[in-house]
């Protein structure tokens, strides 16, 4: 089995936390330096991580989910995607342009053509690719953690307004999912639940009928 493959089997979504455990910020920085290189569209890097380890910011957290995991886990990850992201396209491809591997032409037609396209969709659009390309960050994310021996568990179970208020989150961005991370319990760990076998959620070339 190859690295990747025990990686991908053996991720689980930790339902309960050992308490009293600290993940350092060195750590954690490690996490993210890796985690940028996750793929997003036109390479807009949506993705703006608010990581909370401090019990009274955690407490917040706890208030919008009544999820008791956040309490225990050694941080919780509030991941945001910012609908404004493309507004950025300039700055983020000024490095392209001075090192010449475009032109000036090409750096304008680009930035043009990117703004043009999500400004034409609107701000539906660009509330779901927000949300489309921080959760592939955030998988991603989770993958990494699970390399450095952190349990994670995603969880959408929260109230988005009243997060996005106590934590100051501007309105640009829209929070995703969150992420608690620690060490998992393994008295609690359930066995795994049921995968739908290949045929059951894969189609080739058209559509089976359900």
């Amino acid at each position: 089995m190859s690295e990747l493959e025990n990686l991908v089997k053996n991720r689980r979504s930790a339902v309960i936390f050992e308490e009293g455990i600290e993940i350092p910020e060195s750590e954690l920085q490690e996490m993210f330096a890796l985690n940028k290189f996750a793929p997003s569209a036109f390479n807009l890097q949506h993705t703006h991580y608010l990581v909370l380890t401090d019990p009274a910011q955690k407490e917040k957290i706890y208030e919008a989910s009544q999820q008791y995991k956040v309490k225990t886990a050694s941080a919780v990850i509030v991941v945001l995607g910012d609908v404004n992201a493309h507004h950025h396209i300039r700055t983020i491809n000024e490095g392209l342009l001075n090192l010449g591997a475009m032109t000036p032409f090409q750096y304008e037609q680009e930035s043009q053509s990117v703004i043009e396209f999500y400004e034409t969709r609107g701000r539906f659009f660009q509330r779901e690719d927000a949300i489309r390309n921080a959760s592939l960050s955030a998988m991603q994310l989770m993958l990494i953690a699970q390399d450095r021996g952190w349990d994670t568990c995603p969880m959408i179970g929260f109230d988005a307004e009243e997060l996005q208020r106590s934590l100051d989150i501007p309105d640009h961005y829209v929070p995703a999912m969150l992420i608690t991370i620690g060490k998992k319990s393994e008295s609690k760990q359930r066995p795994r639940g049921y995968r739908k076998p290949i045929n059951e959620y894969v189609s080739f070339n058209k559509m089976h009928a359900e």
